[in-house]
């Protein structure tokens, strides 16, 4: 499977719906089992619309997607975007590890040798 590349607006999407409570359940849920708008909008105390538009905004980021079924939207999680998103935050870290190697080296140095230069 080839990994596709997050643009900066792909990774702006993606981390703005992530960034809601409702949003990042709607997407735990239809990752292990795929559910009608109606079916998630039981579950929280707001209206069917307001449950619909978060369900557009992941689908935007491509976190979900909105399958017909008969008269009724089926929404399945996309796992290969929170593949993508892993893998950026996985260079995040990278950077961060390294970062912190750097400086464990530098406080590791003989503090002799410092103080002759």
């Amino acid at each position: 499977m080839v990994s596709q590349t997050l643009t900066d607006d792909d990774v702006d999407r993606i981390f703005r719906a992530l960034a809601d409570r409702t949003r990042r359940d709607i997407v735990r849920r239809t990752l292990t089992a795929e559910a009608s708008i109606s079916e998630l909008a039981k579950d929280y105390d707001m209206s069917f619309a307001a449950v619909q538009k978060h369900v557009a905004v992941l689908e935007a980021a491509d976190l979900v997607a909105r399958i017909p079924r008969g008269r009724e939207r089926i929404i399945q999680g996309n796992p290969e975007a929170i593949r993508r998103a892993q893998q950026l935050l996985g260079r995040f870290e990278q950077i961060w590890r390294g970062r912190i190697d750097r400086l464990d080296a530098l406080l590791a140095e003989d503090p002799s040798s410092a103080q002759d230069h």
